[in-house]
């Protein structure tokens, strides 16, 4: 009887770990690929939209108070609008931004914190992403330097973004993504935007933080801006 039911138990603990590993291989792997390509799909979408409905505007070279927010407005939870371009991670780096932070949100792209402004506006656009799993497009958040090229592209125009300051910070230090990065209740003169993913890598203990100011808007139809070259030393 002993014997049976060490037999038994061994095969449970057998079971239990095949099941383990084959979570782990679905959420590290095919999560990304699944995930990947949809988020793939919803750029060419985006961008083949786009270009039916551009118009040619004035182009601008430095960055401007309040530039105008597309004309969808603030999108509902959930909806892609933009899309985000970062030469450090790839040359053909383009992950889809969507409206909130949910999970559900975070599984199509990278997320947009509700409270934060949209993009090129005066204050902080918001972003959150995944370092792993979901297309994991913040897993090389950390390589990002000084100066690098952020890209934010939208119906209507191109916004540059350079990096400016990096920093690890407790979960519940929701400063990081105020108006004015890490001064709550200070009015904001200019345009940044912030990047937060999970620190350390397969961990949520902590949250890896990059803030990026607004160096130039170009409009859309003028073509991508210089900004999208891959900086020397990056993986594109």
């Amino acid at each position: 009887m002993i014997r049976r039911a060490v037999s038994v138990l061994g095969e449970l603990l057998v079971t239990a770990g095949v099941l383990t590993l084959l979570f782990v291989v679905w959420q590290l792997y095919w999560t990304d690929l699944t995930s990947g390509r949809a988020q793939a799909a919803t750029v060419s979408s985006l961008e083949q939209r786009w270009e039916r409905t551009t118009t040619p505007a004035p182009t601008s070279t430095a960055p401007v108070a309040d530039p105008p927010v597309d004309a969808v407005g603030v999108p509902p939870v959930g909806q892609p609008f933009a899309i985000l371009h970062v030469p450090r991670f790839a040359a053909d780096y383009s992950v889809p931004i969507v409206e909130g932070t949910g999970t559900e949100e975070l599984k199509d792209g990278i997320g947009h914190y509700t409270q934060s402004v949209m993009p090129g506006q005066i204050g902080n656009f918001a972003i959150a992403g995944h370092r792993v799993t979901y297309g994991k497009p913040f897993n090389q958040i950390a390589e990002l330097q000084d100066g690098d090229a952020v890209v934010v592209e939208t119906a209507t125009q191109w916004l540059t973004y350079r990096v400016r300051s990096h920093e690890i910070v407790r979960p519940q230090q929701v400063s990081v993504i105020a108006p004015v990065p890490d001064q709550p209740g200070a009015t904001p003169t200019q345009a940044w935007l912030t990047m937060t993913a999970c620190h350390p890598m397969h961990s949520a203990r902590q949250r890896y933080v990059v803030h990026a100011q607004l160096e130039s808007v170009r409009n859309r139809a003028d073509g991508p801006p210089s900004s999208l070259a891959a900086p020397a030393g990056s993986a594109g």
